[in-house]
């Protein structure tokens, strides 16, 4: 799968009953945010991704960005803001673990990134 096909899609609307992905899953989805790392955090798993500036400004104006996504598809990460850096985690809540919403969120934050350029 290409991350093009994954920026291009919408978020579906977790209640909590939603499985997470399943491992072949994965397996198809991981090699199109391949930057992502999948790390353990209090128990569930998360995608996370950090990004580097030149400046806080910049980093700033990331973080506005990737807010504005998620306000949009109503799905919201961890996003940590320090000078020229910005960490963004994305899992689903609902779950307590990672779904395909994750890894949409994920291609579009990758492609928000690369417009900044």
């Amino acid at each position: 799968m290409e991350r093009t096909l994954l920026t291009r899609q919408k978020c579906v609307p977790c209640s909590g009953s939603e499985p997470p992905v399943s491992e072949e899953e994965i397996k198809q989805l991981k090699p199109t945010i391949p930057e992502w790392e999948i790390v353990g955090k209090d128990g569930a798993p998360r995608l996370k991704q950090m990004y580097k500036f030149s400046n806080f400004q910049e980093a700033l104006d990331f973080t506005v960005r990737v807010g504005a996504a998620a306000e949009e598809e109503g799905h919201h990460p961890i996003i940590t803001l320090t000078w020229g850096k910005v960490t963004v985690e994305w899992f689903t809540h609902a779950i307590g673990n990672i779904h395909k919403n994750d890894f949409i969120m994920a291609a579009k934050t990758d492609e928000i990134f690369e417009n900044m350029k």
